[in-house]
């Protein structure tokens, strides 16, 4: 693995992970090139405002469960052909039921170049350390849709309650946001901020 990425787990214990790019649950229906092994990677920085988050978010009874973070531009440009294809019906009913799978890239949920690669942003939520369950949301991982944006109208006060502790938890500890998705978030001063890297996630370092 590059000199400078860890396996987030490893530096952020506690931590939960369900990398779903190296699953087939995930909007192109299948595991996604350069994803190896189902574990979440990251830079040393990012993981340590990680364990800053974990820790704000264990005072309001919650833990951090990770969708992604570094994502190889191989994976990307999976994507971007994905994109291009016929349209099938797998997975539009639950990541992208009003708009066309050619829309990804315009409308901003599909990068062409993904602050992903960088190797300090993540996909994550909440899930209530009491019962395990995942905090609702109103939507999610990879809803390309008006509803995934911050501010949506169309969710419940509890849902959208959720939403706003995990903006105060990953903003109050150096992330910034992405208004698209409520999942995003980019480290303030990412280590690698213009390097986009292709090593695929590994089983073992």
């Amino acid at each position: 693995m590059k000199d400078g990425f860890v396996f987030v787990d490893e530096f952020v214990p506690g931590i939960r992970w369900d990398a779903k790019y190296a699953t087939w649950d995930n909007f192109t229906g299948r595991p996604v090139d350069g994803y190896l092994a189902n574990r979440v990677v990251g830079t040393r920085a990012l993981c340590a405002a990680l364990e800053r988050a974990r820790e704000k978010a264990e005072t309001l009874g919650f833990g951090l469960l990770l969708w992604d973070g570094y994502r190889p531009q191989r994976a990307v440009e999976c994507f971007l052909r994905w994109s291009r294809k016929p349209e099938d019906g797998r997975t539009k009913p639950r990541h992208y039921p009003n708009i066309e799978r050619a829309a990804m890239v315009e409308k901003g949920y599909v990068a062409t170049k993904s602050g992903h690669s960088r190797g300090s942003t993540v996909d994550l939520t909440l899930y209530h350390l009491d019962t395990g369950e995942l905090a609702a949301m109103g939507g999610g991982h990879d809803l390309m849709d008006a509803v995934s944006h911050h501010g949506a109208a169309g969710i419940t006060p509890a849902e959208a309650e959720n939403r706003r502790h995990l903006c105060a938890i990953m903003e109050s500890c150096g992330f910034r946001r992405y208004d698209r998705e409520w999942w995003h978030y980019t480290l303030n001063g990412e280590p690698y901020p213009d390097t986009y890297f292709d090593f695929p996630v590994p089983w073992r370092s």
